[in-house]
């Protein structure tokens, strides 16, 4: 069956690499994402916001292969990917970070790059033997662009470092790395900044806004840390209860009664809603960075 479609974006709008339309994901009797619907345009960084609890990381997990939709469409490229594993999506570009790093632990940071790449003759034992100067050629490869990307990453001295021994931040910086190891079209990162000092994730920043701007990748943000995402994204989806409450540029998201109420709670029980005011950056909630944000749950998070 031919599952690809014709995009319908709005007058003059590009079409977009990434259209979500109606996504529902159920956990028994729990309804996790309702009938969310957002688009993602090529080049971009969008940002996506929400309480605790209003279905964001499970959006990732669907759109990342790790979690089939109860019903709903995700379109990549046109093509309805919904369903499909995550080396599916894998292959065809869609990558993603999460809260809490996946390292290979009893890896060096450099072999954490190294495994990263697809299509390395090397994995099949018998090539060594039939086509060791392809093989040979491949890893050199391979080697050459995880160097530079560690030198970009800063994390060149460390290299040689088991991942397990790294830091809160530097393995956040390898997330990110890895993610560069695959020339990716969509990059999803599961809050970037959790864990991370000041001073690193500003770091982390200008790197995240190096990779659009100078190599073209398209992110897709979720994140706490409201100055984050103002000073990266141009366009920031707002969910609440697993659906889009709204979205547009951050000043005007961050003044919005519905963020504001949806965030804080709103005013006094049976008066009017409070007026528009700059939304303050939020805490990080309590316990963050001990829940699980990985992307294999069967069950509901608290993203």
């Amino acid at each position: 069956m031919d599952t690809s479609v014709t995009p319908t974006p709005s007058s003059g709008a590009p079409a977009p690499i990434l259209a979500v339309e109606g996504l529902t994901r159920r956990f028994g009797g729990l309804t996790a994402v309702n009938r969310c619907s957002f688009r993602i345009e090529v080049g971009r960084i969008t940002g996506i916001i929400g309480p605790n609890g209003a279905g964001k990381t499970t959006i990732f997990n669907m759109v990342a292969g790790a979690l089939p939709p109860s019903s709903g469409r995700i379109l990549f490229d046109g093509t309805d990917v919904a369903g499909l594993p995550t080396h599916t999506m894998f292959h065809r570009g869609i990558v993603r970070t999460f809260q809490i790093p996946h390292e290979f632990g009893r890896l060096t940071v450099l072999e954490n790059l190294m495994v990263v790449p697809a299509v390395q003759p090397g994995e099949r034992l018998w090539r060594v033997w039939t086509s060791p100067a392809r093989v040979r050629r491949r890893e050199r490869e391979v080697r050459e662009r995880a160097e530079e990307t560690l030198r970009f990453l800063t994390l060149w001295e460390v290299r040689d470092e088991l991942a397990v021994n790294l830091s809160g931040g530097q393995k956040k910086l390898l997330e990110l790395g890895r993610a560069m190891m695959t020339e990716p079209r969509l990059v999803l990162l599961d809050e970037p900044g959790a864990g991370v000092n000041p001073t690193l994730l500003l770091k982390l920043r200008d790197m995240i806004r190096h990779l659009n701007r100078r190599l073209g990748y398209t992110f897709v943000i979720i994140e706490h840390d409201m100055d984050l995402i103002a000073s990266l994204c141009e366009h920031v989806i707002v969910l609440a209860e697993g659906s889009v409450l709204t979205e547009g540029p951050m000043d005007a998201v961050r003044r919005d009664p519905r963020v504001i109420d949806a965030y804080l709670g709103g005013g006094e029980e049976g008066g009017a809603p409070p007026p528009p005011a700059p939304l303050p950056p939020l805490p990080p909630p309590a316990g963050r960075g001990t829940r699980r944000g990985s992307g294999g749950g069967a069950s509901p998070d608290g993203g």
